[in-house]
């Protein structure tokens, strides 16, 4: 890790005392660690705007499976994705509906590129994919 630097803030107490609520609310040590926190999101959201970023995430679908020929589409595209899909996990949700969730990594672009590839295919109830940072650089 490198070395601290520290540097002073200005803010209206209104909005201090509302961060401190939320530095509460979710387990912060201090104010410093909430404040690096938020600037590694910060930085790891703009990160994904670069399409060539070395990102990884989830694709979670949920889907129904007795929809025709919808599990062949969806392992299909896994497939041809094979390289970027680094895990699959599949949860049957009840009778009809199943959970998957898979594990990526690749460029920022193609990673929402698969992403929207299957979260299209007719059947696909709701999906989300969630991107992060491979760590380096944070």
């Amino acid at each position: 890790m490198s070395s601290l630097t520290r540097f002073g803030i200005s803010m209206d107490s209104r909005l201090l005392e509302r961060f401190d609520a939320y530095i509460g609310e979710h387990g912060y040590a201090n104010r410093s660690e909430a404040v690096r926190d938020l600037v590694r999101d910060r930085l790891v959201q703009k990160s994904w705007e670069e399409d060539d970023a070395e990102t990884v995430g989830t694709i979670t679908l949920i889907y129904d499976h007795h929809q025709r020929e919808l599990t062949e589409k969806l392992t299909a595209q896994q497939h041809d994705s094979h390289h970027a899909i680094l895990s699959a996990m599949h949860v049957h949700l009840d009778h009809h509906n199943c959970l998957e969730v898979l594990a990526v990594r690749g460029r920022a672009s193609e990673i929402r590129h698969i992403s929207d590839r299957l979260l299209s295919i007719k059947g696909v109830k709701h999906g989300k994919l969630v991107m992060t940072a491979t760590g380096e650089g944070l």
